[in-house]
């Protein structure tokens, strides 16, 4: 247990001071404790590069708002396209534009058809052990598995933007694992093979919608219970005082939810960690350990640093979480 508690303790304390800001902790979570999911004969080449990992899970949340067609990959709004959908809609990329369109797809999102595609692309550079490819795809695939695994990320209401309830996408993905991380338990066990990638992503996003219902329902009950005065507060952020969740309302959304941002986080560490070990075995399983010493620039670390800050601001700006 105490070593439970010194390791966490140590892994905030690393992503605090390496991200500058809490808003996309879990991201950064996700992918640092997937490592320590891998056999040995990954772990050591992930390890080495955990900086990378971890600093970099957010790289596709930076281009969403820079690059076309990056939006869509973060979510799918299965509600749109009917009742149970989230069980009907075509598991393979051929077929759904088959029936609805790539337009249609993009419109409404793509994430668990995107999430095989980084996974094919994933195998193919460690097939020709293109070390940048590893590692960036590695990253990327880790940010669209933990979206997958986000119940926010299922829907048309992403923001509570239909129900009155603006703003709770920030709350349960940001606000809930800021104040009640320290508790989680992060130990998920070691990485597993998966026979069927796609299949395995719309799983997890099926798992994610199921609890949609609950992160309604449970904010609008407690919102009538509490009231506009004690459910929000006000909090300094560096220069800036801005509007919060409060934390006891937090505190009682996170009890009535019993656990459920920890378990979705749990399983998209372990999902990570299984997709990472998954495109390795099918690449033949390279001798990750040859390409340990391969190091970034001066020059690309320099340019990682001004995307990241830039990203920054535009959060800093209000634009977090308008978008999924």
């Amino acid at each position: 247990m105490i070593k439970r508690v010194v390791f966490v303790s140590a892994l905030l304390f690393t992503l605090s001071s390496t991200q500058g800001m809490w808003g996309f902790f879990a991201h950064q979570s996700i992918n640092r404790l997937a490592v320590f999911t891998l056999p040995i004969e990954m772990v050591g080449f992930y390890k080495h590069h955990i900086r990378y990992i971890t600093e970099n899970s957010v790289n596709p949340d930076k281009r969403r708002y820079a690059v076309e067609g990056e939006a869509p990959r973060h979510y799918l709004d299965a509600d749109v396209y009917g009742d149970s959908s989230i069980y009907t809609l075509p598991r393979y990329w051929g077929e759904a534009v088959e029936k609805y369109t790539v337009d249609t797809l993009n419109t409404y999102g793509i994430v668990p058809w995107h999430i095989y595609s980084v996974k094919q692309w994933l195998t193919e550079a460690m097939q020709v052990q293109d070390v940048p490819a590893i590692l960036r795809l590695s990253a990327d695939l880790g940010h669209y598995i933990a979206d997958a695994n986000v119940p926010l990320h299922t829907t048309e209401n992403y923001n509570g933007q239909l129900t009155n309830q603006y703003g709770i996408h920030g709350f349960w993905e940001s606000r809930l694992p800021e104040l009640f991380s320290e508790d989680f338990n992060y130990f998920v066990g070691k990485s597993t093979y998966i026979g069927n990638t796609q299949f395995k992503a719309w799983h997890a996003l099926a798992q994610a919608h199921e609890a949609l219902d609950s992160v309604l329902l449970f904010e609008k009950e407690l919102t009538a219970e509490f009231g506009a005065d004690k459910k929000f507060s006000f909090e300094t952020r560096g220069t800036r005082t801005i509007k919060v969740y409060s934390k006891g309302f937090a505190k009682a959304y996170h009890q009535r939810l019993n656990g459920m941002v920890e378990r979705q986080m749990r399983k998209a560490i372990k999902m990570t960690g299984d997709y990472w070990y998954t495109c390795w075995v099918d690449s033949g399983q390279p001798d990750l350990q040859r390409l340990i010493n391969y190091e970034f620039s001066e020059e690309e670390i320099l340019q990682r640093k001004k995307e990241l800050e830039e990203w920054k601001q535009q959060k800093y700006s209000g634009r977090e979480h308008e978008t999924r």
